[in-house]
């Protein structure tokens, strides 16, 4: 059932299990509930063995349960003692006739019996088992050794509305630790996303090891101070700010999503916001309009005039950086590759007679069509390789290459655009998805940026347009929630920032939901408080109560740019 929908004969209360994101149909199975006990058996049919190591890592902790493997049929063989187990316990399998990332999860009389198109969609089922198991299923250890375990007798069927349903984590302006990203895989994998866009460069930081231009992390990874607040704000943070991640990081990191069926997407920013690069390399900018070589890592927020020379010595560096990047990110995982081409200030190509020859060299109109051509570039340049480019909505800005897709943020609009001319397109609007933006208006909310954004303005987020023509429609990959960090200094101010509201985005993303006004927030809002604040209380993070920051969240004195009314659709 749909969380629109009152319970009824044959099935269930949704709000009771508190399943998020809902699922398509949720009914009463004619058996169950299902116990599970030490001796029950998890049975990994073909296809399906990944998905059992993950139970068995992410379960035994909270339950004590071995889940041992079970026979080739589903029945452990038991251990000589005469304790083997009854029936058939959880048993994983593949069925080609359910979508890709569908699945079906049973409880019968015999097993809990969970179903996928592939193996992506197994786990995405896992992870509703798992919710069904309770809260205590999230934990790290048993609160209560010997307690019993039982699955509650349901069918679901389930299968997500879009294919990309992601989060943009920016951890240039403020760095997290690799652990600290592995955790948000597992955030991310606990509510059925499946896209990871990595944030690796920018002014503030170049968060990214290569090995070809070492500087990029000596120099470009570390800044000597950081704004505290807004960019208006007068406070700063005199200490010394940096970090990176080491190659062998970030193949562990896309191995850790790669289990997990998340996709990740790096972005290696050109041709503004590379201000960091610039100070590594003074080379990279435009030596004929400033003096590169006085440049450092900027240390405040906002867009940056200082940007990439358009110079074939350019192009040849970040294909050199691409081919580092492409070899730590496998097709296979990351069959895309954002390149940025947001906030480009053109005003250095307009004083420089270097970009002024090149765009009369390349017989583009303006300084648009030099972005273009930076972008067609690497568009070829990727194509070749296999992969596909995308970046922010400026990228159609003098003309998109024909294979590029587009993440749109500044609205809707150059999502439509690109949509209606033929391009891929990620909905990614930052009146609507942003979380860096605050939840509420009041006085406490910490550094106030943006738009109130909250809970239930985030659920009635709706990531396709009205009046797309149908061809258009197809063009939507799905949607993304972006986390910009200028104002969230470690794990626990994003954790604040993102939830709860990451959960009503991944509802968005992934449940048949209504048209926006005739959303049942209400009936969504008693699944979060009935078991997902729970569930996220296990876990360990540090969310926005539902009633306001805890006074530990409040940030009180320093400065925001709150906007007031509600955010513009555009």
């Amino acid at each position: 059932m749909t969380p629109e929908n009152s319970p009824s004969p044959g099935t269930v209360d949704a709000s009771a299990l508190g399943l998020i994101p809902a699922p398509r149909t949720l009914t009463a199975a004619a058996a169950g509930p299902y116990p599970l006990g030490y001796r029950t058996p998890l049975t990994a049919r073909p296809g399906t063995e990944g998905v059992a190591r993950w139970l068995r890592a992410t379960l035994g902790p909270p339950t004590g349960l071995p889940l041992p493997e079970g026979d080739g049929t589903g029945t452990s063989a038991g251990d000589g003692s005469g304790r083997g187990s009854t029936g058939q316990g959880i048993v994983l399998e593949l069925d080609d006739a359910l979508a890709p990332e569908g699945y079906r999860l049973a409880v019968e009389a015999n097993a809990v019996r969970l179903t996928g198109g592939t193996a992506a969609g197994v786990f995405r089922g896992a992870q509703t088992l798992r919710q069904l198991l309770g809260p205590d299923a999230f934990r790290r250890a048993p609160l209560a050794p010997g307690r019993t375990w039982e699955v509650p007798p349901v069918v679901v069927e389930d299968e997500p509305r879009f294919g990309w349903r992601g989060m943009m984590l920016d951890v240039c302006r403020h760095f997290l630790p690799k652990d600290d990203v592995l955790r948000y895989l597992d955030l991310l994998a606990a509510h059925k996303l499946n896209v990871f866009h990595f944030h690796l460069t920018d002014d503030q930081g170049w968060r990214i090891e290569i090995k070809r231009y070492p500087r990029l992390t000596e120099v470009g990874s570390w800044r000597s101070r950081t704004k505290y607040g807004h960019r208006a704000s007068e406070l700063w943070d005199e200490t010394p700010y940096g970090g990176f991640y080491t190659q062998e990081d970030i193949r562990e990191i896309v191995a850790y999503a790669a289990e997990r069926h998340i996709r990740v997407v790096p972005e290696i920013d050109i041709p503004g916001h590379s201000q960091a690069a610039i100070s590594a390399y003074p080379e990279l900018g435009n030596t004929d309009v400033v003096d590169t070589t006085a440049l450092s890592v900027w240390d405040t927020w906002g867009v940056n005039p200082n940007v990439l020379a358009p110079t074939d010595d350019t192009l040849r560096f970040f294909e050199g950086v691409l081919e580092e990047v492409l070899e730590l990110f496998p097709a296979e995982t990351s069959p895309f590759v954002h390149m940025g081409g947001d906030e480009c200030p053109k005003d250095q190509w307009k004083e420089s007679p270097l970009a002024q020859a090149r765009i009369a060299e390349l017989g583009v109109k303006d300084e648009d069509g030099l972005q273009s051509w930076f972008i067609r570039h690497f568009d070829a340049w990727l194509t070749a390789r296999g992969r596909r480019l995308i970046g922010w909505d400026e990228i159609l800005e003098g003309g998109l290459a024909e294979g590029a897709a587009v993440s749109s943020w500044r609205g809707y609009g150059g999502g439509i655009a690109a949509a209606e001319a033929g391009h891929d397109v990620v909905m990614c609007p930052e009146q609507q998805v942003y979380l860096d933006h605050r939840q509420d208006g009041g006085p406490d909310e910490p550094m106030p940026i943006g738009y109130v954004r909250t809970l239930e303005n985030v659920y009635r987020f709706e990531p396709v347009p009205p009046g797309l023509s149908e061809e258009a429609v197809r063009h939507i990959l799905g949607t993304q929630a972006n986390v910009w960090t200028e104002v969230m200094q470690n794990r626990a101010r994003v954790d604040y920032q993102v939830f709860p509201r990451l959960a009503a985005f991944a509802e968005v993303a992934w449940s048949a939901l209504p048209a926006p006004a005739d959303r049942d927030f209400a009936a969504f809002d008693a699944r979060m408080r009935s078991a997902h604040y729970a569930r996220l209380d296990a876990l360990g993070v540090d969310y926005r109560p539902p009633g306001g920051p805890y006074p530990r969240q409040q940030r009180p004195g320093i400065l925001g740019r709150p906007l007031e009314g509600e955010p513009p659709v555009v």
